[in-house]
């Protein structure tokens, strides 16, 4: 059936990896018309309302032709030995490996005694690829679900105990541009959601694994590292709560899936800073298209202000300054003027006070 019928005007955009046609429908079957809703059933792609000063409009979105097959073998291979690189991090840090990277790669250590020690670290590293494979797959997922052209995630290993958690994070690259707000602010808020909700549970999970301490003058959440030393961690207003909920013992020593989980909560939050192209810069500028480079102006300056207080906070600063190549606005979408529905605003305010409730200023007191 052609749908053509049903509409007053449309404009058509054709893009590399589809097509886009925006369409202003006949108040008649705005409703929508039962005519209508069968004829979209035929639609060979997706397709989404928009209530618009002129009227409701529908976005059409269809690709361009067969989409080229996607290679995941060396998204595969990232991800073992990022599973590997943060199993052999939680051993070290459970002190069942040393933390001395030419012992650890030695070729006298890869024996059944060493595998025995790496294993001991899965209590850390499954929870922590859980949340980072999950905040990923929530960008992905919706992005393929708008016919996005979008990659697999790419997970980046890190040798411990260089960096304790062995690895640097996930991501996944979006190869076009985005057709308007909605879906910049669905595809940015997707996978910090996603992440939180999985990260939650774990970490309830973990808290009660978790020991509290009697050492005179310890406070707060701490984890132990392989040397005996442990490292007070700082609270957001989620991790105070749970620690609250699960006990609310002055000092408690984290067991390895409560460090994981605690470690993705910082993600989400850091992921959620309203700059560039972060998570949190996708929301705002979907949000606040006019004021989103101002707000992440603020916000840069004032997390290189928190740097007083914890240094990671520059090199973080730092890394998305170099990252964006100076920029700390957002690239627009192909179309900034479509307004967005009252459901993506709530998702909007849902995103501010999940940023809220995970921010640590100082995430780690050294």
């Amino acid at each position: 059936m052609n749908l053509f019928r049903f509409l007053l005007a449309w404009r058509t955009i054709p893009l590399r990896d589809r097509e886009v046609v925006d369409a202003l429908v006949d108040p008649a079957h705005a409703s929508p018309s039962p005519e209508l809703e069968d004829a979209l059933r035929t639609w060979p792609g997706t397709h989404y309302w928009s209530d618009e000063p002129d009227g409701r409009h529908i976005v059409f979105t269809r690709p361009n032709g067969p989409r080229p097959r996607e290679s995941w073998t060396m998204h595969a291979v990232l991800f073992a030995v990022t599973l590997f690189s943060t199993t052999a991090a939680g051993a070290m840090l459970a002190g069942a490996l040393p933390a001395d990277p030419g012992i650890v790669m030695s070729p006298a250590a890869w024996n059944l005694g060493f595998f025995r020690a790496w294993s001991a670290g899965l209590s850390f590293s499954l929870p922590l690829l859980a949340i980072l494979l999950c905040h990923e797959l929530g960008h992905y997922i919706t992005a393929r679900r708008y016919q996005l052209d979008v990659s697999p995630p790419y997970f980046v290993p890190a040798p411990p105990p260089w960096l304790p958690i062995g690895t640097l994070g996930a991501f996944i690259r979006l190869r076009t541009i985005m057709t308007d707000r909605r879906q910049l602010i669905d595809v940015g808020a997707a996978g910090p959601i996603a992440g939180f909700v999985v990260a939650v549970p774990l970490l309830w999970i973990g808290l009660a694994h978790s020991h509290a301490m009697s050492m005179e003058g310890a406070r707060g959440a701490q984890v132990a590292l392989g040397s005996g030393f442990a490292v007070p961690l700082g609270d957001s207003l989620l991790t105070l709560l749970m620690r609250r909920l699960a006990g609310g013992a002055p000092a408690v020593m984290l067991h390895p899936t409560a460090f994981a989980a605690w470690f993705g909560v910082f993600v989400t939050n850091v992921n959620l800073l309203p700059i560039a192209q972060l998570d949190g810069g996708h929301v705002l500028y979907a949000a606040l298209p006019r004021w989103q480079e101002r707000i992440a102006r603020v916000f840069w300056v004032f997390i290189m202000l928190l740097g007083w207080f914890w240094e990671g906070w520059w090199v973080f600063g730092i890394f998305v300054l170099v990252l964006s190549r100076g920029r700390l606005g957002h690239p627009p979408v192909l179309d900034a003027y479509r307004p967005l529905p009252p459901s993506r605003r709530r998702l909007a305010w849902g995103s501010l006070l999940l940023f809220a409730a995970t921010f640590a200023p100082v995430p780690f007191r050294l």
